[in-house]
């Protein structure tokens, strides 16, 4: 009858679902590193953030989530850091890869000011020696060597891609999608979409189908279906004097084009879940969440001030795993991601 045969329509929608989900996979990324969020000293920092990464990786444990902390030089040459993140990395519950800061990781031959806190402004000799010391020393400390890597403030360039090939790296993290750093004199991401991709050392932005590299973007989108057009608008309000009427907060209050970042930091679990479904209609496969490990413990960054701030940062997570967890979407490392892409 009638009944029967809605049912089976929807179960059927139902199930199409279901594969969706499944062949979905969820990355998470965490910038382990330290205390000092800004300031950019290359000397009297501190860690003490690391400690709250004991308690987030039990929430992991509970979804059967494998995160991949990203580490700087400051983590990887603290003990009682390296001890934590061993004891997780030896039980095969997560990936370590490296997070270069400029500014703390030696040889420091630059001049300290903020447009030298971007890798991809400095000499690409210099970067392949940051970048260089930062492996060994994971390498010594972990007992593995990183094959997954993230710019310090998303200071990327080819420079930077053509020293991580170099130095045996695998996949890159540094794009964060759908945007520009140039006013902080830093790369514009502006037009790259969330997908993963594979691409030669002589233009980090063309994909190749058997480049040396992956690329998986940290996942920035819209709930809207045609990201691509809603990035054309945005970038037309950006570069012309309607910016200054404040359109693209009244675009996003209307419902009209709402550009999400998956990251607990800057959007809330509701959010990032309806990103994740806009992400699924598109057929995005991979989706990376990201943020940084000093956010875990309040008055570090700006995006977690108080002790409410911190206990909401984590009710994200949870919320948003449960989401995850139930749609089985399956949760990998980023060095996983390269048997997929």
């Amino acid at each position: 009858d009638a009944i029967s045969i809605s049912r089976k329509r929807l179960m059927g929608i139902y199930r199409k679902d279901i594969i969706m989900a499944e062949d979905m996979k969820l990355i998470v990324t965490i910038d382990t590193e330290e205390d000092k969020w800004d300031g950019y000293s290359s000397k009297d920092y501190t860690v003490n953030n690391i400690d709250r990464i004991d308690a987030l990786q039990q929430l992991f444990d509970s979804f059967n989530v494998k995160p991949t902390y990203l580490v700087t030089y400051p983590v990887a040459t603290n003990d009682r850091a390296v001890s934590l993140l061993s004891s997780i990395l030896k039980a095969g519950k997560c990936e370590i890869g490296a997070h270069c800061h400029p500014w703390s990781t030696p040889p420091f031959e630059e001049e300290k000011k903020l447009r030298n806190s971007m890798l991809c402004n400095l000499p690409s000799a210099l970067q392949y020696k940051k970048i260089g010391l930062l492996r060994d020393t994971i390498q010594k400390k972990f007992s593995i060597r990183p094959i997954s890597f993230r710019c310090g403030r998303w200071g990327y360039n080819q420079d930077v891609a053509v020293n991580l090939v170099k130095l045996g790296y695998k996949v890159d993290t540094s794009i964060i999608t759908y945007t520009d750093w140039s006013i902080y004199e830093g790369p514009d991401f502006a037009n790259i979409s969330p997908k993963p991709f594979r691409f030669a050392t002589d233009d980090i932005f063309r994909e190749v189908s058997d480049g040396p590299l992956l690329e998986i973007p940290a996942t920035v989108g819209f709930l809207q279906q045609n990201f691509k057009m809603c990035n054309s608008v945005l970038n037309i309000i950006r570069k012309t004097p309607l910016k200054f009427l404040k359109l693209e907060g009244m675009l996003y209050h209307a419902g009209v084009i709402n550009k999400i970042w998956l990251s607990p930091e800057v959007s809330d679990a509701k959010n990032m879940i309806d990103l994740t479904i806009s992400m699924r209609k598109n057929n995005y496969k991979i989706i990376n969440m990201f943020f940084h490990s000093s956010s875990l413990q309040h008055g570090l960054t700006p995006f977690v001030k108080t002790r409410d701030d911190e206990k909401r940062f984590l009710e994200r997570i949870n919320e948003f795993l449960v989401y995850s967890s139930n749609e089985g979407i399956e949760s990998i490392t980023l060095s996983d991601s390269l048997r997929l892409v």
